[in-house]
Parts: C-alpha cells; structure tokens; sequence
C-alpha cells in the first residue's frame, strides 16, 4: 500500500520536507532501499548507507541534511522507536471485515457483535459473547461464557478457556492459551515439598505415607483489561476462586508463564521466558526481563525494573532495580559481584600469609 510523504508524516505528527507528494511503497533499511522504499535512517550511523542507496525518500535524525544525501524528500523524529510504532501501524492497516466462515461452529447461545471476522474452524461454546469489529482467525477455541470487547484479535491456534473476559483491543498470538487449569495439587499429608520448606534442608526427606496428589480446579477465569497482548505460545492460567487479572495495556511477550491467582497491575512489560509463580502481585508499569521470575505469594511494586535471569523471592519496593538470583537491588548486587571476582585473589593472598604464620611448637 502506498503513501505520500506527506501522510506519513500526519501519522508521524512530525515535519516533512522536500516533495512531500512523493508515493513510497513501504519501509526499509537504509543499505536495502530502492527507489519506491522510505528508508528508515534515524541516527547519523545510517547516513553512509543511505547517501549510497536509491532511496529517494527517508525518516532521519533531528538537523540531517537530507538534501546533501540525495534525498528528495525527509521527514524527522524526535524520537526514532516511538515513530517506529505509528510507522508500523500506518502500513499494516487492519484488513476489511471477513464476515464468519462456514465451517466456524457458533452455537445460538452466542452473540457476536457488528463487522466480525470470524475464520476457519473457530468453535465457540455456549453463551460466549464477542463485541464489534473482533477478528478471531482459523482454528481458535473460545470456552463456557467467555466475553470479547472490541476490536480484539485472537490469532490462529490460540485458546480461550471458559469464564475468560477481554476488554477491547486485546490481541493473543498464535498459540498462547488464557485460561488453562492452574497447576494446583494437594497431598492428604504434608507434600516432600511442604516438609523440605519447614526443616529447612536439615532433614533427609523420606517417602510420605500418601504421595498422592489430589487435584484442584480452576473456577475462577482470567480477566484481561483493554490493550492486553499475550505472545506467541505463552500461558496465563486461570484462578483457582477468584480469576488471574492482568492490567490494561500490559504486553506480554513469547514463551512467558503466569501462574494461576496472580494479579498483573498496568501497563508492565513480560519478556521472553519469564514466569510468575501462583498467587503473585506485580504491580503498574513492572518490567520482568527475559528469563525472570518471581517466586509465589509475593508482592511485586509499582515501577520495578527486574533484569534479565533474575530470580525474586522476597516483596519489592516501589521503584526498585533489582537482577541477580538471588535478585537484590543493583548496588547491593554489583558489591556482591566485585567481591566475588576478588575472592580467588583473595584466598592467594590469605594462603601467602598462612605460610609466613610459625607453625605451633616452631622457635622464635
């Protein structure tokens, strides 16, 4: 799909220059632009690809002379990733309404709201209700009295259990799955675990009398708020009484668990791979890195930032920058880390002087 120039910039809500008249086709990197291409050159870095390109049009750095790189045409940014997001919305437009296909299995029960898209083999079950303009592509399942907002869209092989309930805007991935059983058992007897937690690790464990376990079900459903987005093959688990919530405008990338009863605040941020154990609190705009994780029954505050790989057991402050496993706060966790790089030194020196100790019984 074509743009001028000029609407690119609209979209942008920044500046154009040259001929803003000029029709591109879509974005491209700076060494990788052809003539039709709007070449994406927001830091001086880019200015030798994109002088040597046939671009003839580019987004640039504050102050570029983008005439001097054979451009015809620019338009600056203040800030290169947040134009990326407008950029990327303006030439992926969401596609006309599709209507719902003959093989989707919709029972009468459902209501299903104005302009839909509703794909192949897509089977909703009883007394699910879907809002305008949703698109829900090719073999999606919606569970018992589920509920859409609007404007949501559920991408092929994703599954919604049942009691799940979506405000709008919220876009699952291929694969992931809200609303799945909490992995959530119970011994007749204390569980190895339960024992191994109250000795500490001073008794040895041996086999219970009833190692049995007794599974507990998930009644409570998962509420997501509006602009929620669940990556690619990640899983959010239904609460046990009460459902697992996560906050509007929460992103949630591939591969992440979050375990059943945890509340999510707003706006947080769920990298690749992370985990929140059972029953967790995180609360508004926390950023969990790739691989983080937190134990369960913990509280997580108000603008956390956890690096990546770090592992939290213990509540955390509003504000804090934690990483390490055990995580800690930076400057605790950077102490800790020069000091063990100096240990082996250390215990050289501590060996050298050991020598230079008379021996007991040795002469003055």
């Amino acid at each position: 799909m074509g743009l001028t120039v000029a609407e690119i910039a609209k979209a942008l809500g920044t500046e154009a220059f040259g001929d803003t008249a000029l029709v591109v086709d879509h974005p491209a990197e700076p060494g990788q632009a052809g003539a039709n291409d709007l070449a994406l050159a927001m830091s001086p870095a880019y200015a030798g690809a994109l002088k040597s390109s046939a671009a003839q049009a580019a987004i640039v750095w504050d102050g570029a002379d983008w005439q001097a790189m054979g451009l015809k045409a620019a338009i600056t940014v203040p800030r290169a990733r947040l134009a990326m997001a407008a950029l990327t919305q303006s030439f992926d437009p969401a596609p006309a309404p599709t209507g719902i296909h003959p093989t989707a299995i919709i029972p009468d029960s459902c209501t299903i709201g104005a302009d839909p898209s509703i794909g192949p083999f897509v089977v909703l079950a009883e007394g699910v209700r879907i809002g305008d303009r949703c698109r829900i592509d090719a073999h999606v399942t919606i569970g018992l009295n589920s509920t859409l907002g609007d404007d949501c869209w559920l991408n092929s092989g994703s599954r919604v259990g049942r009691n799940c309930h979506f405000g709008s805007r919220v876009i699952l991935q291929p694969n992931a799955v809200v609303g799945a059983d909490g992995f959530s058992y119970v011994t007749r007897e204390l569980s190895n675990e339960e024992r191994a937690y109250q000795s500490m690790g001073r008794e040895p464990l041996t086999p219970p009398a009833d190692g049995k376990r007794h599974r507990i079900h998930s009644l409570g459903g998962v509420i997501f708020g509006d602009d929620v987005e669940l990556g690619a093959n990640s899983c959010v688990d239904a609460g046990t009484i009460r459902a697992t919530q996560v906050g509007r405008g929460t992103k949630i990338d591939n591969n992440v668990m979050v375990g059943h009863n945890c509340i999510i605040g707003e706006d947080c941020i769920l990298c690749g791979q992370a985990a929140m154990a059972g029953s967790g609190v995180l609360g508004d705009r926390v950023v969990m890195g790739g691989k983080a994780a937190t134990k369960d029954h913990i509280t997580v505050g108000n603008d956390v930032v956890m690096a990546g790989a770090s592992g939290l057991y213990v509540d955390t402050k509003d504000g804090m920058f934690v990483m390490g496993l055990p995580a800690m706060d930076l400057p605790s966790y950077r102490a800790r880390e020069k000091g063990l790089r100096r240990l082996p030194q250390l215990l050289k020196d501590f060996a050298a002087l050991q020598k230079l100790v008379p021996k007991d019984g040795a002469s003055d």
